[in-house]
């Protein structure tokens, strides 16, 4: 098992997370996007993964009421396939349990079969959809629940 530590992103994380931002979607947020949730947005939860000491992976979320959103989930194509998103939606579910959240919820594009396969690991299931839903294609998105 490689050395992963997950923790609370901090400012002197946006670099790194903004490059794995980068090289995981077609439409990245902006640094302004990551630097506005860690320091203005209240509802925002967001963690990192370290391999060895590098950060591989961030995800995040809303605490709305009783539900928490989650934002996105990206990992390095250099740290893939290494649980590194299984260990930080782990993480994810247990911070969201301690601020007393009952339900998570995500979009995820209709052809991401192995963010699905995650998701479903932990009980999330297809409730709905969003057509049109991404910018760059207009891909649909699945929205997906989960109780826990």
């Amino acid at each position: 098992m490689e050395n992963i530590i997950i923790s609370k992103m901090s400012l002197n994380d946006i670099d790194s997370i903004m490059e794995i931002e980068i090289l995981s979607f077609n439409i990245p947020w902006t640094k302004e996007s990551f630097l506005s949730e860690i320091t203005t947005n209240k509802l925002a939860e967001y963690i990192v993964a370290r391999l060895d000491g590098e950060i591989v992976g961030y995800t995040g979320m809303w605490k709305i009421l009783d539900e928490g959103h989650i934002t996105n989930i990206a990992v390095h194509p250099k740290a893939r396939r290494k649980r590194v998103a299984t260990m930080m939606v782990e993480e994810l579910i247990k911070v969201a349990k301690q601020c007393d959240i009952e339900k998570l919820t995500l979009e995820v594009r209709e052809s991401n079969i192995l963010a699905q396969t995650l998701y479903r690991k932990f009980g999330f299931e297809v409730l709905g959809a969003r057509k049109g839903y991404y910018a760059d294609n207009k891909e649909d998105a699945l929205i997906m629940w989960t109780v826990i």
